[in-house]
């Protein structure tokens, strides 16, 4: 048996996969512009079209100084409230160098409750400061298994420190979950984009 290598210059030199080796690709759905707004909802195109949706969130930034990016869920009526089980935590470092963590937060947990779940810390407003990640959604019209998630982020905290951010959980209903929304958890989302993309 032959073992093929390959350089630099050979892999930026191929333009499509052999048969009988598949791989992943991102489809665009919608994408949604936070201007002045309280909420951004997704309410269309989360269906049982693909296994997988990731969502990006790019630049979100609050209104509302040390405000909390958060989300919730819809389960087929029209409130977004799905019961959900969720986990937080991060690391940090502040502009200064002088203060960092990694740091397990249960305060931020949420355990079968509908409210909004927290993604972000408290986000600064300044003109430089914002919030960007992906949160995969997993299955989400499965009606026999709870609905995973996980949110990946980074974001700019109003004390000036740079928050790497893990969130992870399920939406613990037999229903589909077919919406999403987004909040603060004080003011208007002030600006941002969301972009939603189906898994093939």
């Amino acid at each position: 048996m032959s073992i093929n290598v390959c350089n630099d210059r050979s892999m930026a030199s191929i333009t499509s996969l052999p048969s009988g080796v598949s791989g992943s690709s991102l489809v665009l759905i919608s994408t949604t512009t936070a201007s002045s707004s309280s909420t951004v909802d997704i309410t269309s195109g989360i269906d049982s079209t693909y296994k997988e949706y990731i969502i990006k969130f790019i630049d979100v930034h609050p209104a509302t100084d040390t405000a909390i990016l958060q989300c919730n869920g819809r389960d087929g009526g029209s409130s977004f409230d799905a019961t959900k089980t969720t986990t937080f935590w991060y690391a940090y470092h502040d502009e200064g160098d002088s203060d960092t963590q990694l740091e397990y937060n249960a305060s931020y947990d949420i355990a079968q409750s509908t409210s909004a779940f927290r993604i972000s810390n408290l986000l600064g407003n300044g003109n430089d400061e914002s919030y960007s990640g992906t949160m995969h959604l997993f299955d989400p019209s499965n009606t026999t298994f709870v609905k995973h998630f996980i949110v990946r982020s980074n974001m700019y905290q109003s004390g000036s420190y740079t928050f790497d951010i893990h969130v992870a959980g399920y939406f613990n209903v037999t229903a589909a979950i077919d919406g999403l929304q987004f909040s603060m958890s004080s003011g208007n989302i002030d600006s941002g984009t969301f972009k939603l993309y189906g898994v093939v």
